[in-house]
């Protein structure tokens, strides 16, 4: 896949990321429609505030929203888009988020993993996360994380391909807790020891 990069979010770039959340994608694969409309607004409000939080390795940014509505604190976290460098039409493709505890403590309740990406639908099927994923294990590992917690739906069968091509191995079956309307979940482990 030599066309794939991740890229850190900048201006030259929101133009095609807002167009993606136009057509109806969010990189919030929970909360949808109502987050894609929230980033539009602030792009549109601010778009260098709407940047600045997809770098936060302090975790200084606004807290997160979650499904129930309710707000937590930002962890330590960096966002990168997928670039089709080989598509100067639609270059973007998704994005992939990595969060960790400044601490090195075990993640709190409400985060589900250390990793979450979204592909948009026009550019699924073609290995894209797959890809992705590996290319975000060495800024994991920069962050001195051992090992990555990776979540996903119990039907979400793209994903847990995903993960296990990437070296992931399936843990656990979880309640996702009150915030997630107690859905069911799927656990997964990337060790990333050499």
């Amino acid at each position: 896949m030599p066309g794939l990069q991740l890229v850190r979010p900048g201006p030259q770039h929101l133009a095609q990321y807002a167009a993606a959340l136009q057509r109806g994608w969010s990189a919030d694969t929970v909360r949808g429609a109502a987050a894609a409309q929230e980033e539009l607004e602030r792009i549109a409000a601010d778009p260098p505030a709407f940047l600045a939080p997809l770098e936060d390795p302090a975790g200084l940014g606004p807290p997160i929203t979650l499904p129930d509505g309710g707000q937590r604190p930002r962890l330590p976290s960096l966002r990168r888009w997928m670039w089709d460098e080989d598509d100067a039409v639609e270059s973007f493709i998704g994005s992939i988020g990595l969060r960790w505890t400044a601490d090195g403590a075990p993640l709190p309740p409400y985060v589900l993993g250390h990793v979450g990406y979204a592909v948009v639908p026009w550019k699924r099927r073609r290995g894209f996360a797959t890809r992705a994923l590996a290319l975000i294990l060495p800024l994991a590992r920069a962050q001195g994380l051992g090992r990555l917690v990776v979540t996903t739906d119990p039907d979400n069968l793209a994903s847990q391909r995903v993960i296990a091509a990437n070296g992931g191995v399936f843990v656990e079956a979880f309640d996702k807790g009150e915030a997630y309307g107690h859905a069911p979940g799927h656990r997964f482990l990337i060790d990333l020891q050499p």
